[in-house]
């Protein structure tokens, strides 16, 4: 394992001395272009340590991502579409590797919250940054530079790669300004996976697979959840030796528990959805589809954003049938689970979902697209269901079929409580706790920094 102030065996680059800042005007060594170097390096100049350097012999990671678990939750996050699997992939892994002994500095937006740096755990820190506004949020990359360029050792950089174009070429600073190796952890390919469903998405596809096909093969490690995204990103000519799969997970603790209903005035049968109100997730086909289902049913949609209010419209004519929950606590999901008889996502575009993977370790049946990853973990017929996208006639027979078959839905609950053993987050930190390793130990050279 590296150790503080090593770079993972490589020194801290050409004109820089281990834990010292850049003086005014040198230009950051391997910056992206001569512009970037000379805009950034008075950010850096001024910058705190990046971690704290009492930490003496642990792995120091500097973990950039554009959303991360929030502090808080209010009306006002709604447009920000706070809560999704990266934020809550990310935040438990930085739980788990931070049991696990890792130093951890977490650099992230703060959306609607307050600009701040908390303590996270025992041994990291969170610092949020960036301007309260809804649109052009890609600019608190700016803002993060003084935190990410600046300041003393670190070992190794891991970036959280999205929607965000500006995430991926920061981390590429960082690593370049630290002399350490880069881990990526690609949740969606925009190059790849990504459906545009608006204008926005086609200038975001366009974008952003131009960046990650710049940068990604840069990387010393690339981390995909799903190998349908491993194949795409080894076709892309990044070497096979340097992809991973490693898919997001579930803490079996949290499932461990019996917990009360938290909807005991809601009939069953429940069918649940469990994510972001959000395009993407095309929870309006749901809406179509449970017109043709019993009337006796109800669907419960957990979770919030800019979708919202559209789909509340759309739903007026189910009355009380739809139940607009909300946000939970991702500690509260457990619950949810234990009380519904399905979960469905109808997503038009995903590579693997959290929400799916915590179903399935709740014993849940379920219902999905047959989009991105998500075959990769739903077996049709198996361990859950799979139908086309946009379908909502094939979605609504997919959820009578189990709904009116007690036998097929035990026998999926069982196949998917199986199938989530695998996915259990202290197993998989681990995993990713090798990655970094290799990517630190003695001997390994850099992929292009």
């Amino acid at each position: 394992m590296a150790r503080a102030g090593t770079g993972g065996g490589r020194g801290p680059g050409p004109g820089l001395v281990a834990g010292r800042l850049p003086r005014p005007g040198q230009p950051v060594p391997g910056a992206i272009g001569p512009g970037w170097g000379r805009r950034l390096v008075w950010l850096a100049a001024t910058a705190p340590p990046v971690l704290c350097a009492s930490i003496s012999g642990m792995l120091r990671v500097l973990r950039l991502c554009s959303v991360f678990e929030p502090r808080e939750l209010s009306p006002t996050w709604v447009a920000y579409d706070p809560i999704g699997g990266m934020q809550n992939h990310a935040a438990e892994l930085t739980r788990c590797l931070d049991r696990l002994g890792v130093a951890q500095l977490v650099v992230t937006s703060r959306l609607a919250g307050p600009a701040d740096s908390v303590r996270f755990g025992a041994h990291g820190q969170v610092i949020r940054t960036g301007l309260r506004v809804p649109v052009l949020r890609q600019g608190w990359a700016l803002l993060a530079a003084r935190h990410v360029l600046g300041g003393g050792p670190v070992d190794l950089v891991h970036v959280h790669c999205g929607e965000d174009l500006a995430v991926l070429p920061l981390a590429r600073l960082a690593a370049r300004r630290h002399g350490c190796p880069l881990v990526a952890t690609v949740h969606l390919s925009v190059r790849h996976g990504l459906r545009p469903v608006a204008p926005r998405g086609v200038l975001l596809r366009a974008a952003g697979g131009t960046v990650e096909r710049w940068l990604l093969p840069g990387a010393d490690a690339v981390i995909a959840l799903t190998p349908s995204t491993a194949r795409q990103l080894r076709a892309d000519g990044i070497p096979a030796g340097r992809v991973h799969v490693i898919p997001p997970g579930y803490d079996p603790a949290l499932f461990a528990r019996a917990a009360a209903d938290p909807f005991p005035a809601l009939p069953r049968p429940r069918v649940a959805y469990l994510g972001r109100l959000a395009p993407q997730k095309d929870v309006g086909t749901l809406l179509e589809a449970f017109a043709y289902l019993p009337s006796g049913t109800r669907l419960l949609l957990v979770g919030d954003g800019p979708d919202r209010a559209a789909l509340q419209r759309r739903a007026q004519r189910f009355g009380s049938r739809v139940h607009f929950a909300g946000f939970v606590p991702h500690a509260a999901v457990p619950a949810v689970l234990q009380h519904v008889d399905l979960l469905v996502l109808p997503s038009l575009y995903e590579d693997l979902s959290s929400a799916l993977i915590e179903a399935m370790a709740a014993g849940l049946p379920v219902v999905a697209t047959r989009v991105g990853g998500t075959a990769d973990l739903v077996h049709d017929g198996v361990n859950g269901l799979l139908v086309a996208p946009r379908d909502p006639a094939a979605l609504a027979a997919a959820i009578s079929r189990i709904l009116a078959d007690p036998a097929t839905a035990a026998r999926l609950s069982a196949a998917a409580r199986r199938t989530a053993a695998a996915y259990a987050w202290t197993d998989l930190a681990r995993a990713v706790l090798d990655v970094y390793r290799q990517a630190t130990g003695p001997g390994r050279g850099s992929a292009g920094h």
